[in-house]
């Protein structure tokens, strides 16, 4: 998972600001680097990827929202991902 391309992404499809995205790619590296969604999807991690999940996400969310959206769904379906929850964001959007 590349997290410059990644950035870049989120900036382009939810204009979201800098903090938010620093979180989001954070919390995106370690959970690739943990190998976790590789082991349950069978498919590596990538930005791409990421941006649409996230864009599956209602509307009205944040982006910090929009990332635990999906991390929740993985703790659903797989066990295992609350430590890639964004536990708290102080931000302003």
């Amino acid at each position: 998972m590349n997290p410059t391309e990644l950035d870049r992404r989120l900036r382009e499809r939810f204009d979201a600001p800098e903090g938010a995205r620093r979180v989001v790619v954070r919390e995106a590296r370690d959970l690739s680097d943990s190998g976790r969604y590789r082991k349950h999807s069978g498919m590596d991690l990538t930005a791409g990827a990421i941006v649409g999940h996230l864009d599956d996400a209602p509307d009205d969310m944040s982006l910090p929202e929009r990332w635990n959206w999906w991390v929740g769904s993985l703790e659903i379906a797989y066990g295992g991902y609350t430590e890639f929850l964004i536990v708290r964001w102080q931000g302003q959007e």
